[in-house]
């Protein structure tokens, strides 16, 4: 662990998901760099290519680096990184940093998806995840995507073509894939049911926001499915309410968390020494 001269620091947030590694680079409190890498079988290097990349996109090395934390499912294996904390706890302090009135979040990444609520402070005040189904996920939205052989991104403009919501009865993955390929072959328009399949994974994920009380102040909606116009307007509708998104990917939510966690935690410990 190094640190620049002239008062000077760099912090680094890692968070290591199911589909991908993110990286942001901190100095003093302004994102100055950030990467994304897909998360590969070796986890820990998955979240060291990802680093390493923030840092070039940065301009620094990683012996600037005053404080790492790393978060995300596979925290654990990053032995690079000075501390470890849960994804719940990122997420919020990342939601906190861009929208400061914010009070709830939903975030759905490639395997889970979470509500998280709360204080004024970006403390969590509850949360709520879902079981291990992939309804309500990234996942579901790519098995779906491959039966209707188009791409993730397609799916968002596909929606915006859609007359109605064609009702998707199956939450299974396996099974709504069947669903989907029994309403194709009846000749229902693709664009219907790719909104309805949007509303379907809302509602599933409405569940989860219900269930740690409606609250005031700003709702956030962060995760790589957040970049999916089509469902957030779905959600919007749904839960109504207006969701915010990040100016930066809101894939990087986590990792803007760890890393304004990495500058408050190494910040307190120089207030400690100096003390």
């Amino acid at each position: 662990m190094g640190q620049k001269s002239e008062g000077t620091f760099y912090f680094a947030g890692v968070d290591i998901g199911s589909n991908s590694a993110k990286s942001v680079i901190l100095k003093d409190d302004q994102i100055i760099g950030q990467a994304i890498v897909p998360t590969k079988a070796d986890v820990e290097k998955s979240g060291k290519t990802a680093l390493l990349a923030a840092l070039e996109s940065a301009g620094i090395s990683d012996t600037d680096l005053s404080y790492t934390v790393a978060t995300g499912y596979g925290r654990i294996s990053a032995s690079y990184a000075d501390e470890v904390i849960t994804e719940i706890t990122c997420h919020a302090k990342g939601a906190h940093y861009f929208f400061p009135n914010a009070r709830a979040i939903i975030d759905i990444g490639g395997q889970d998806s979470k509500a998280i609520k709360l204080d004024h402070h970006g403390n969590v005040a509850d949360f709520v995840m879902n079981d291990k189904c992939a309804a309500g996920t990234g996942k579901f939205l790519e098995v779906i995507a491959r039966a209707l052989e188009v791409s993730i991104d397609d799916l968002s403009l596909k929606t915006l073509a859609g007359d109605y919501a064609c009702p998707i009865n199956s939450t299974c993955a396996i099974f709504a894939e069947s669903e989907v390929i029994s309403l194709l072959a009846s000749g229902e328009k693709e664009a219907n049911i790719v909104k309805g399949l949007h509303f379907a994974v809302a509602k599933r994920v409405s569940t989860l926001f219900s269930r740690i009380g409606s609250n005031d102040g700003e709702k956030v909606f962060t995760g790589g499915v957040a970049k999916n116009a089509g469902l957030r307007s779905a959600l919007e509708e749904v839960l109504g309410t207006t969701l915010l998104v990040s100016p930066v990917d809101p894939q990087l939510n986590g990792a803007v968390g760890a890393a304004i966690l990495a500058r408050t935690n190494k910040l307190e410990e120089l207030e400690y020494e100096d003390a």
